[in-house]
């Protein structure tokens, strides 16, 4: 009897004793921390990748779900891959693409003629090891609208410029690439999301229509040239320096200090030179001065002027007014 009882009483400390474990393990884990998005750091390679369309009617292409088609930018000829932009790096990039085939040459045409844009994107964020973007034919749904896609690319409008003609096409292959990056602190920032390796918005654009231009048919090579540049927040720095690049707070310095230089230079020479030539002058005035009105004198007829006023010239010395 005595041994059951010590047996209970055993079998209900280790029990206790176990619950107490339990606790305080429970106790000492860390909550669980919400999954961290993958962001770029400096140099990463971001790939473009452009809207699949028809060389027919320039119509986007979709697959037998109604889904749109991104197919990746032609092969750069420099360097065997597809276009890719590196995060944060300012460059000059050389893309030639080594063969324009119909198709191509009839979506270029579209292009320029502005029948259709050339809608491309980019990544918004580097691929993590669980998330995996394919970029070849990647299909997305024209009808979602979920923020989770809008997080996961950001348009990128290739506004192609250029002259149609008959048998050829002129296109102008110099481009500027802008890219927004979301702020590097989030105090810095009215939107609560944004954090830092980011990209918020891009665009390309055509530069120096009529100076630099490309003359391309079927079969040619088309040599592209991309000056990217990055903007650590999204707004642009004002860079307008007036008409001529002239205006500015560096030339208002140099007239005030041309218009201080001369009013010194007339000062000085009003002082030096013009006052004392014009105080001898009235000297010589006051000593051989004479003929004034409220003066007596005499005529060289003999004949008296009263107050100096007469038909001859008066010889003495009058009060000057």
């Amino acid at each position: 009897m005595i041994l059951r009882h010590s047996t209970n009483l055993l079998a209900g400390y280790l029990s206790l004793v176990c619950l107490i474990q339990h606790a305080v393990a429970v106790t000492s884990e860390k909550p669980l921390q919400p999954l961290k998005k993958a962001t770029y750091k400096l140099g990463d390679a971001i790939p473009v990748s452009c809207l699949n369309r028809t060389s027919d009617t320039g119509e986007h292409i979709t697959d037998s779900q109604g889904q749109l088609q991104y197919i990746p930018f032609p092969t750069c000829q420099e360097t065997g891959r597809q276009l890719e932009l590196r995060w944060g790096v300012e460059q000059d990039i050389n893309c030639t693409i080594p063969f324009i085939s119909d198709p191509l040459f009839h979506l270029l045409e579209f292009y320029v003629h502005n029948d259709a844009p050339m809608t491309c994107r980019i990544p918004s964020r580097p691929s993590s090891s669980n998330t995996e973007h394919t970029i070849n034919h990647i299909s997305i749904s024209p009808s979602s609208t979920s923020s989770s896609l809008n997080d996961l690319y950001v348009p990128l409008i290739i506004a192609i410029t250029g002259t149609l003609q008959l048998s050829h096409l002129h296109i102008s292959n110099n481009l500027n690439v802008l890219l927004h990056t979301s702020p590097s602190s989030r105090s810095s920032s009215t939107d609560p999301d944004s954090e830092p390796g980011v990209i918020d918005a891009a665009t390309a654009y055509s530069v120096s229509h009529n100076s630099r231009n490309v003359r391309v048919v079927i079969g040619d090579a088309l040599p592209l040239r991309l000056s990217v540049r990055w903007y650590p927040t999204t707004s642009l720095p004002s860079g307008w320096r007036g008409v001529g690049g002239h205006l500015f707070l560096s030339t208002l310095f140099y007239c005030l200090l041309s218009a201080g230089a001369a009013f010194a230079l007339s000062l000085a020479y009003f002082r030096g030179v013009e006052f004392p030539k014009r105080l001898r002058a009235h000297g010589r005035e006051r000593v051989g001065g004479g003929g004034e009105r409220g003066g007596y004198g005499y005529g060289f007829n003999g004949s008296a002027a009263a107050n100096g006023y007469g038909g001859g010239i008066g010889i003495g010395i009058g009060k000057r007014d």
